[in-house]
């Protein structure tokens, strides 16, 4: 693992409290996440219904095809749609997500600028409905959704694609978060393993540090030049809110959580994950332990969502 550009050894790795894969299975995803819960977050359409029924926006539905039969009704269900967004409802890693930006001429265009017709859309909705992109290669169900158009404060540090706001969240306290900006490379998908940037936020303020892109510091975004730091996240403290609420939504302990400013809707909820990854460690440049441990040796947790955002941000200052 490289920190600051300098590739550091193991015994250096723990005394900064980074905390690697072996160790979030065995002491944080088994002993806090029950499996009988992971359907709840594995399904996208599941975890939508959640939100909704407790009041947390999220993207807008517009459809489902669950067979194959009923791509043949697609043309009719998008008519009343500019723009939408189709994903699996079981898809990981943003893999088999299709953006499509506008119309042209009775044709869909996607986010890169080609474009597609009834014919590719219902190609690429086949292979959803096949397991191509799902969890396990399992047949799937296609979502049609809301397309977020990004807060403005991302205009000039995200290349096409929405950013989203990935907070880990432990026993329902918010404990470290990093904003995922698309690239070239990723395709407009904010996705780190498939090139985009990560960039760290004081948890305290919502404000940004420099960012991480495949494990190298970077300051500047490589396709529109724009500053990564030095940014302050609207609506912070509601973000957070947000995320805490997560928690008691799907009942699992140790939860990454991905939220997408929207332009006019504001912050809104667009999935969970239960084995959310640890580069985020490097996107804040500080280990995910201490503060881990120090929220296993609380004696009770609050159970107000606005207590749990104050312990958030006072574990952070803690350690500034």
């Amino acid at each position: 693992m490289f920190w600051n550009g300098f590739q550091l050894p193991w015994r250096r790795l723990r005394e900064l409290g980074i905390m690697g894969l072996n160790e979030r299975n065995a002491d944080f995803i088994l002993p806090y996440n029950p499996r009988r819960n992971y359907p709840l977050v594995d399904d996208k359409r599941r975890t939508k219904a959640l939100a909704m029924e407790a009041g947390i926006r999220v993207p807008m539905l517009y459809g489902v095809v669950e067979i194959v039969h009923e791509i043949e009704q697609l043309h009719t269900v998008l008519e009343p749609y500019e723009d939408f967004v189709v994903k699996p409802a079981h898809g990981i890693g943003g893999e088999g997500i299709l953006i499509i930006t506008g119309r042209h001429n009775g044709r869909y265009r996607k986010i890169g600028g080609t474009m597609a017709d009834d014919d590719e859309l219902g190609h690429h909705v086949s292979n959803v409905l096949n397991g191509m992109y799902s969890l396990g290669g399992l047949p799937d169900s296609a979502l049609i959704e809301y397309r977020v158009k990004f807060d403005p404060i991302f205009e000039h540090i995200s290349y096409q694609g929405v950013p989203d706001i990935r907070t880990l969240v432990f026993k329902g306290i918010p404990v470290l978060a990093m904003i995922r900006l698309p690239t070239r490379i990723s395709d407009g998908k904010a996705n780190l393993h498939q090139g985009a940037i990560g960039v760290g936020i004081d948890m305290a303020t919502g404000w940004t540090f420099c960012g991480v892109w495949h494990e190298d510091p970077i300051e500047q975004h490589p396709d529109t030049g724009g500053t990564l730091s030095g940014r302050q996240i609207p609506h912070w403290d509601d973000i957070l809110a947000l995320t805490a609420r997560c928690h008691d939504l799907v009942g699992l302990g140790f939860i990454g959580v991905d939220i997408v400013l929207d332009a006019q809707y504001g912050p809104m909820m667009l999935e969970i994950n239960a084995r959310p990854g640890l580069s985020i460690q490097l996107a804040n440049k500080i280990g995910l332990l201490p503060r881990l441990r120090r929220i296993e040796e609380l004696r009770s947790i609050p159970a107000s969502v606005d207590e749990r955002v104050k312990l958030a941000k006072s574990l952070a200052l803690r350690e500034n």
